[in-house]
């Protein structure tokens, strides 16, 4: 349940270790965990191995409040690590596996941890640059490893991997308002941020009272990494409510119906991109077999209603983001295109100008957003005091996106505050864009930027990527957009890649397109005259 105004909730509900002992009583039998390669956890199970690994930690040196950084792919340790973290009242901070050099060093760094279990292929990674704090890193895959460097020691896996063991007893209980886990923020646009999560905040982001389409008895699917809110809040999230998980690696389109039906999944969250990749493979006989209840599409896009009609299943969508604890959540199959829905019970809205100052229906504005209960959103940057005073300016939490609400109080996202554009005196959403382009049937993925013009302000660039065995022609992508945009919003650049660049949670990595601008191949409209009855 969600707590009230004012209210926190008991412990017994939203700490990890108290709703694991629980679970593991009153019924040991049931699964928790499936896995891609045939494991099966049952909560006796789970809670066997999250104390034997929590023990292990604390042979290392873990104490209550210290900080444990984990470098995993999803899978069995990923869980286990994370857990036996928590286990001890230790704050898990999970890394992208994608991290390496300066943004490897500076997450490794701020998180202060001394203590990390690392899996084997990427611990060069990790010891090739600053190692700061750390001093003891777990070595998942090898029980042996090689000495480590000066000031550091190397430890094999079995350490964490004793079944039977017990750690102490805690100094004290681990409370709601404690910090569970520092998220490092995807860095698309800087510096990554370590986000601050108590126990009361992940439970709240994504409990059935939140995500109102999921229940007690769903078993969702864990294809988001585990560094990742999508992944990292799911797996504690099914975990106190008494659900289960089903563990991949990550999401693969080839892969995902096969995983879907194998591993009995009922509830999917998917980003829009996935979705889109889902509708754009060869439709098969067997679409609507499978024991899949509903998925939820982030951004929902135009993807909804042929979701749905393939696939059989509920289409929902809402928002959130690292920081707060889905706000706007919709109802099953929304009839308006783009919507995130309504504002949950709990939370407050308001769509503001660059004074704060609230602006009227139908005028986009910065979505800022305060919660009744404390503790369910996030409580600052770890050692950013600068940015979580300017986050949080004038009382509220200050997202970064435009979003419009309408006249029925159906809220939409616009675009992200950095992504917006501005060509010739007109607001540009390069979402909205983005979403027609993706309506044409050679188009796989697309993106849209800003590039300097050669006149003032902005033109617009999109970034395409073709469907497997298919070309694009930028001509015809023009053609397919005139007569479903306006004229300043059709794009005046068009260049194709293989692959977008994209971060390991699917991502676009804009500002990578930002910076290449107009470099390489690009068609430019202005060189290639419509053809007779086009709008310009």
């Amino acid at each position: 349940m969600n707590a009230g105004p004012g209210q926190v909730l008991p412990a017994e509900t939203c700490v990890l270790a108290r709703a694991l002992e629980r679970h593991a009583q009153t019924r040991p039998h049931d699964t928790y965990a499936v896995f891609e390669d045939g494991p099966r956890w049952s909560f006796a199970d789970t809670l066997d191995k999250v104390r034997s690994a929590a023990a292990g930690l604390q042979d290392l040196g873990v104490r209550q409040g210290d900080r444990v950084l984990i470098m995993l792919p999803n899978g069995a340790m990923a869980l286990r690590a994370m857990f036996a973290a928590n286990w001890l009242g230790a704050v898990m901070v999970p890394v992208n596996t994608a991290y390496r050099g300066a943004l490897l060093a500076h997450v490794v760094a701020g998180s202060r941890a001394e203590v990390a279990v690392v899996d084997a292929a990427l611990l060069s990674r990790v010891l090739g640059g600053e190692t700061a704090a750390l001093k003891r890193i777990v070595v998942a895959g090898t029980d042996t490893p090689p000495p480590g460097p000066d000031g550091v020691e190397l430890v094999g896996q079995d350490v964490l991997l004793r079944p039977g063991r017990r750690p102490s007893p805690l100094e004290r209980p681990i409370e709601p308002w404690d910090t569970q886990s520092i998220i490092f923020t995807s860095g698309t646009t800087g510096r990554s941020k370590g986000v601050l999560s108590s126990y009361m905040h992940s439970y709240t982001a994504m409990n059935p009272d939140t995500w109102t389409c999921t229940r007690a008895d769903d078993r969702h699917l864990l294809h988001m990494p585990v560094f990742h809110i999508g992944g990292a809040f799911i797996a504690s999230m099914a975990l106190c409510v008494g659900a289960s998980v089903a563990v991949v690696e990550r999401f693969r389109t080839d892969g995902f119906w096969p995983a879907v039906r194998r591993l009995e999944v009922t509830s999917a969250f998917l980003l829009g991109a996935m979705a889109t990749f889902l509708l754009k493979a060869p439709p098969r006989p067997d679409d609507r077999e499978h024991p899949l209840r509903h998925v939820m599409i982030v951004p929902l896009g135009a993807a909804g209603p042929a979701f749905r009609a393939r696939f059989g299943v509920d289409v929902y969508t809402l928002f959130n983001m690292t920081e707060i604890s889905t706000p706007l959540m919709s109802e099953p199959n929304p009839a308006k295109p783009g919507t995130c829905g309504r504002p949950r019970q709990g939370v407050e809205l308001r769509l503001v100008d660059a004074d704060d100052l609230p602006v009227p229906d139908g005028t986009p504005g910065e979505l800022v957003i305060r919660t009744d209960a404390p503790w369910t959103m996030t409580h600052g940057y770890d050692g950013r005091p600068d940015a979580t005073a300017a986050a949080w300016r004038n009382g509220w939490f200050h997202t970064g996106d435009l979003f419009l609400r309408d006249a029925d109080g159906d809220w939409f996202f616009v675009d992200r505050l950095k992504d917006a554009i501005r060509r010739r005196g007109e607001n540009i959403s390069s979402w909205e864009v983005e979403v027609e382009i993706l309506s044409h049937p050679d188009v796989r993925e697309a993106a849209v930027v800003a590039v300097p013009s050669e006149h003032s302000e902005d033109e617009v660039l999109a970034v395409l990527s073709p469907v497997a065995g298919r070309t694009v022609d930028p001509a015809a992508i023009i053609r397919h957009l005139e007569p479903r945009l306006a004229g300043f919003m059709i794009p005046r650049y068009v260049r194709v890649l293989d692959d977008l660049p994209k971060t390991p949670t699917a991502k676009v990595e804009k500002h990578v397109l930002r910076t290449q601008g107009l470099d390489g191949s690009v068609w430019d409209r202005e060189a290639h005259p419509p053809t007779r009855g086009s709008r310009s």
